[in-house]
């Protein structure tokens, strides 16, 4: 699609050359079908597939982490849609924001994204978008709020 393409220039054009690896850009550019993945993983060993942030968490791909405490950790969206675009992300794996058992770290995750929105000076206001399943647009399974700040956002979204 068209963020591949865009990816693929930095690619070569260096910027990102040292960021990433081949593998690395082929999971992001490949389409998956990540709710069929993670079901099947569900089934198997009782949650939920490893997804690319699985491996931000773990640190075995570099990510620009903003912010992160046991329950969660912030970093900047690899292709934002914004001056500032983070996205904030739960340690656990949960798909998606329909399979959150915990009310608690559903707050704990918007008082991290208002912390980091202040932190990251976006004090005219800023969006704050959780997609949930195919018809929501989520594209990674594992729960995480994505907030863009920095310039005047149009309605409607999308």
């Amino acid at each position: 699609g068209r963020s591949c393409g865009r990816l693929r220039t930095l690619l070569l054009s260096g910027l990102l050359r040292t960021l990433w690896t081949p593998e690395f850009f082929g999971q992001l550019c490949t389409k998956h079908d990540e709710v069929k993945l993670a079901e099947e993983a569900s089934k198997k060993y009782g949650s939920p597939a490893p997804t690319i942030f699985s491996k931000v968490i773990d640190k075995s791909i570099p990510a620009d982490i903003i912010y992160e405490d046991e329950k969660c950790l912030a970093f900047r969206d690899v292709n934002p849609q914004a001056p500032v675009h983070f996205l904030v992300i739960t340690r656990i794996p949960i798909p998606r924001i329909s399979a959150v058992k915990a009310d608690d770290l559903l707050g704990h995750l918007l008082v991290v994204a208002k912390n980091v929105a202040k932190q990251e000076s976006l004090t005219e206001g800023y969006r704050v978008v959780i997609n949930d399943g195919k018809h929501g647009a989520q594209s990674v399974y594992h729960l995480h709020i994505h907030v863009l700040g920095g310039r005047q956002m149009t309605w409607p979204p999308g």
